[in-house]
C-alpha cells in the first residue's frame, strides 16, 4: 500500500484563474512538468479545479494552508479595460485587494508568488520599456494592475511581478482573447471590417508565458534572489489590422475586406500607442520561449474555421 503516493511530485504549485485562457496554459505547463498542481477558478470552475472566490479571505487562507504550495501563480484578474471602467470597485477588489491578500497568505507559508501584470502600466510614448522604467497607466485597468503590483510587493517582498502584453492561445470561445476575437471579421469576407492600425501590439502565446512562469519558479527554487519585476512578450510587432491579415493569410483567406484605421480610437478606455516590453532581463537568465505568431494562431484558431474545405489546403 505504501507504494501508492510514490509518484506524487514533491513540488507544489497553486494557480489562480486556472479556468481562464492564461491559467489553463499555466496549469498544463506545471502539471506536465512534474509539479503537483492545484488550480482554482471561480466563474468557470470545473471539477478538476477548486472553486474559490478570491475575495473570500478565509477560503483563500484555508486552501493555501491545506495545500502548502511552494509557488503560487496569480493569473486571476479583470483584464477587460472597458469592463474595468464600467465596474471600477469590483475590478479594484479583484486586481488589488485580492492580490494583496494572496501575497500576505503566500508570505505566511513561505510560497513564491508570481503576480501576472500588464504592459498597460505604461503610457506607450517611449518604448521599449525596461522593468526599471516609470509606469504611467492611461486607463483604470492599467492603474488597478499597477496598484496590485505595489500591493503584492508591499505585502511580500519575495514576489515576482511578471508583466505581459496581449495574449492569445487555445481559446474556448473566440471572445476569450483580443486577438482571436477578430477571426469572425476575417472569415466573413462578404462584409468590410474596420481594423485598428494605430496601436502597436506584441501578441503573446499563453503557452510561452506558462513556460516562463515555470522556468522562473524552477530557477527560484534554486536561487532566492529571483524576485522583483520581470517583462515577457512576443517579439512580432503588429497592429490589430496586421494580425487580422496574418490570420487571413495563415488560413488562405482573403483580406481585401479588412480596412486599416490609422486614427487613435475614440471610444472606450484609453490605450497606450506602443507599450513594447524589453525582455532582456529574463533572456539574460536563460528564461523564455517564443512561438511564431503564424504557427501559434493557426493552432489556436483552426477549430473555429467555418469553411472546412480550407482545412485540406491549410494542413496538406
Amino acid at each position: 500500500m505504501e507504494q501508492e503516493d510514490v509518484d506524487i511530485p514533491s513540488r507544489r504549485v497553486l494557480i489562480t484563474g486556472a479556468t481562464g485562457l492564461l491559467g489553463r496554459a499555466v496549469f498544463k505547463e506545471f502539471n506536465e512538468n512534474n509539479w503537483n498542481t492545484v488550480g482554482c477558478g471561480y466563474r468557470r470552475a470545473q471539477p478538476r479545479f477548486e472553486h474559490i472566490n478570491l475575495l473570500d479571505s478565509i477560503a483563500v487562507h484555508d486552501i493555501i494552508h491545506d495545500f502548502q504550495p511552494h509557488v503560487i501563480v496569480h493569473c486571476a484578474a479583470e483584464r477587460r479595460p472597458d469592463v474595468v471602467e464600467g465596474q471600477p470597485d469590483a475590478a479594484s477588489q479583484l486586481n488589488v485587494a485580492a492580490s494583496a491578500n494572496l501575497a500576505k497568505e503566500a508570505a505566511g507559508v513561505g510560497a513564491f508568488l508570481i503576480y501576472i501584470s500588464t504592459d498597460y502600466v505604461f503610457d506607450g510614448t517611449s518604448p521599449p520599456y525596461k522593468e526599471t522604467d516609470v509606469p504611467n497607466p492611461l486607463n483604470l485597468y492599467g492603474k488597478t494592475k499597477l496598484e496590485g503590483e505595489k500591493a503584492v510587493l508591499e505585502n511580500n517582498e519575495e514576489t515576482a511581478v511578471l508583466r505581459i502584453p496581449v495574449l492569445y492561445g487555445e481559446v474556448e470561445r473566440l471572445e476569450e482573447s483580443a486577438v482571436t476575437v477578430m477571426f469572425d471579421k476575417v472569415q466573413f469576407s462578404n462584409k468590410s471590417a474596420n481594423m485598428d492600425h494605430w496601436q502597436q501590439r506584441f501578441p503573446t502565446n499563453v503557452k510561452d508565458v506558462a513556460a516562463v512562469c515555470r522556468q522562473l519558479a524552477e530557477k527560484r527554487m534554486l536561487d532566492p534572489s529571483i524576485k522583483g519585476t520581470f517583462h515577457w512578450s512576443g517579439n512580432e510587432q503588429m497592429t490589430k489590422y496586421e494580425m487580422a491579415c496574418a490570420i487571413a493569410d495563415a488560413f488562405n483567406l482573403p483580406s481585401s475586406h479588412l480596412r486599416p484605421i490609422t486614427d487613435s480610437p475614440v471610444v472606450g478606455a484609453l490605450r497606450p500607442k506602443n507599450a513594447q516590453l524589453d525582455c532582456s532581463k529574463l533572456e539574460m537568465l536563460g528564461i523564455g520561449q517564443r512561438t511564431p505568431f503564424r504557427a501559434g494562431i493557426k493552432e489556436s484558431l483552426w477549430p473555429f474555421l467555418v469553411d472546412k474545405r480550407w482545412r485540406q489546403t491549410v494542413f496538406h
